[in-house]
Formats: C-alpha cells, sequence, structure tokens
C-alpha cells in the first residue's frame, strides 16, 4: 500500500470518527433537553466503546514520523498547533455563551481564567491532544519499552480516577488509545494493506465483529438514557479496552474497504478537515436545537436528533468554504505565522 492509499484510508476513519463524534453530541444535547430518546441514541450506544478510542489511536499513527525531531519543532507541531485553536475557540464559545448570551463578564473571566487548567467543554479533546503528544514525546526521550507505557496506561484505564482535575481523569480513560496508535503503527499499516488485499475476508471479520460488539454492549443490562448509555458486558473495564481496541481497528479496516468504492469522496474530504467540524459545531448544534424546541418544528427525539446532527456537521464545513471563499476570518482555521514557533 503506497503512501497516498494509506492517507486516503485515515482520512476515511477520521471522517467516520468525526460523524460519530458530532452524532453522539447532537443526539445527547437533544436528549438532555428533550428527556426522551430517539432512534440515533441506539447507533450511538452500539458505537460506545470505540468511538472517542478511535478517535485518539488514528490521531497517534503518524506520530512516530515527527517524535525523534528537535523539541522545538515537534512542540511547535504537536502542542502549540492545538493549543492556539483550543485558545481561540474556548475564547469564543465562553465570551459567546456567558460573555453575551448569558450577559456574566465576571463569570466569563473565571470561566477563561479556568479553561487554562480545566479543559473545556467538547474542546478537551483538542487540548489532550497537546498533552498526550508531550506525554509520548518524554517518554520516547527517557527509552521508556512500550510494553511497559501501555501496561501502566491499562491499569490507569481500568482504575476509576476520580479526581478534580479533568486533564488527570482524561488523561487514564484515552491516553492508552493514543499510545496503541503510535506503537503499533507500523502493524496497524500492515493489517490496513492486508485488507486492501483480501477484502472478502476483511468483510466477513467486520460482520462478526459487528455482531460481537453489539452483543456485548446490549447484553444483559443495557439501559438506554437520554444523555447516557449504559453498556452491558461491554461496561466491564477489561472488555471495555479489549471492544475499544477491536472497534478503532475495526474502523480502520472498513476504512481501507471503504477506499476503493466511489462516492466516498465527500467521507475523505471530512476526514481531512475533521478539525475544523470538531472546532465549531457545538455552536450552530445549541443555536439549531433551542429554535427548533422553541418553535415546536420538530418536536419528537429522533428526528430533531437527526436533524440537529446533520446541522452541526454542515455548518462548519459552510463556514470554512465561506472563508476561503471570501479570504476573511482564516485565523479561525489556519494556524496564523505569528502562532509558530520557528525552526533554529
Amino acid at each position: 500500500m503506497n503512501n497516498a492509499d494509506r492517507m486516503k484510508w485515515v482520512d476515511i476513519a477520521k471522517g467516520v470518527s468525526i460523524i460519530l463524534v458530532v452524532m453522539m453530541y447532537a443526539v445527547y444535547n437533544v436528549g438532555r433537553h428533550t428527556g426522551s430518546v430517539g432512534f440515533l441514541h441506539y447507533v450511538i450506544a452500539f458505537a460506545t466503546p470505540f468511538r472517542m478510542p478511535e478517535f485518539f489511536l488514528i490521531s497517534g499513527l503518524f506520530l512516530s514520523a515527527g517524535i525523534e525531531r528537535t523539541w522545538r519543532r515537534y512542540v511547535d507541531r504537536r502542542f502549540v498547533h492545538y493549543m492556539y485553536f483550543y485558545v481561540l475557540w474556548a475564547f469564543i464559545m465562553i465570551a459567546l455563551k456567558v460573555g453575551i448570551f448569558a450577559r456574566d463578564p465576571v463569570a466569563m473571566a473565571a470561566d477563561l481564567a479556568s479553561a487554562i487548567v480545566q479543559p473545556y467543554g467538547v474542546l478537551w479533546f483538542v487540548y489532550m491532544l497537546g498533552v498526550f503528544a508531550i506525554a509520548a514525546k518524554l517518554l520516547w526521550q527517557f527509552r521508556v519499552p512500550h510494553w511497559l507505557v501501555i501496561a501502566v496506561a491499562t491499569g490507569l484505564q481500568i482504575v476509576p480516577i476520580n479526581v478534580s482535575s479533568y486533564i488527570v481523569t482524561q488523561f487514564s480513560a484515552y491516553f492508552l488509545f493514543f499510545y496503541i496508535g503510535y506503537a503499533f503503527a507500523p502493524q496497524i499499516f500492515r493489517m490496513a494493506g492486508w485488507v486492501a488485499e483480501n477484502q472478502k475476508k476483511a468483510i466477513t471479520a467486520l460482520g462478526i465483529w459487528f455482531v460481537v460488539n453489539g452483543l456485548l454492549v446490549f447484553l444483559p443490562s443495557f439501559e438506554l438514557l437520554p444523555a447516557e448509555t449504559r453498556m452491558g458486558y461491554a461496561a466491564f473495564p477489561p472488555l471495555h479496552i479489549m471492544l475499544g481496541v477491536a472497534g478503532a481497528i475495526a474502523l480502520c479496516a472498513f476504512s481501507v474497504v471503504l477506499m476503493g468504492r466511489r462516492y466516498t469522496g465527500w467521507l475523505r474530504w471530512i476526514g481531512e478537515h475533521s478539525l475544523v467540524i470538531y472546532l465549531a459545531f457545538t455552536i450552530p448544534m445549541s443555536i439549531f436545537r433551542e429554535i427548533m424546541m422553541s418553535s415546536g418544528l420538530i418536536a419528537q427525539t429522533g428526528p430533531l436528533s437527526l436533524a440537529v446532527f446533520l446541522v452541526a456537521l454542515i455548518a462548519p464545513i459552510m463556514l470554512y468554504l465561506a472563508i476561503n471563499w471570501t479570504g476573511y476570518g482564516r485565523f479561525l482555521f489556519v494556524r496564523p505565522e505569528w502562532a509558530r514557533i520557528r525552526p533554529e
């Protein structure tokens, strides 16, 4: 598999991942306000074990390509890059929600200060990508073996971490998957090559995974709540980890299968611009949901969740295209030169 094909299936996998993430937030956002569940809740429930693990595993795949760079170059690409967008969009969201809509400048200042040490809202993912990158670089710098890192990270994932720091909580929950993507990137790319050459066998394996994942999520004591999924056997911590990794690998394989199909260019485009969507989807999501609920145009949770999800996914794309067309506002999605560390 050549480098171009590698990037194609990785972008498709990122596209599937961002769609699932946006769907989750849209569905739970609607469910929290309606107090009921809809048909998309079941899709989100099925994806619960692997939705965020896939996002982080994919993010770690190409880490080895730059981890040997000097600290200056590495920090610019892997830390400052994400922190620029985190700081910018945290300010935008807090200013809109608290400063303008709630008209509470004191609370806005407090939230801005808190956002430095407590990742704000959905932007926690962007914040943690920077943290994970620094942690991985330090572990590489001190030559800590992969097996030891994975063993400790597995322990952190299994043991409940009940602390006030959201950074510690999310690090414990997801660093394992990010590091697996980094440590096992060669094996994952070889798997992708095998899938590309053995698609019938791969599709059979994906079918088996689909059934097993579904059974373990929905049996025996599954409970679907408006803003939460309580899984069955899949909630057992060691099994939850295995399903997270298996689901992430399955989505990678599924993306390889899709790579050769027609009409998947849109999905690859979404994957290439997944950060754009992630940064900007919550604002139109909340505004549209509020308008629909206030007007009563869409009352049922299922159709409303679908409509909110589609708006949340499409609105950032339209904003991005409008910015590219007009040339104004590029700083929202493209890091300017002043926010870069110049190479020595």
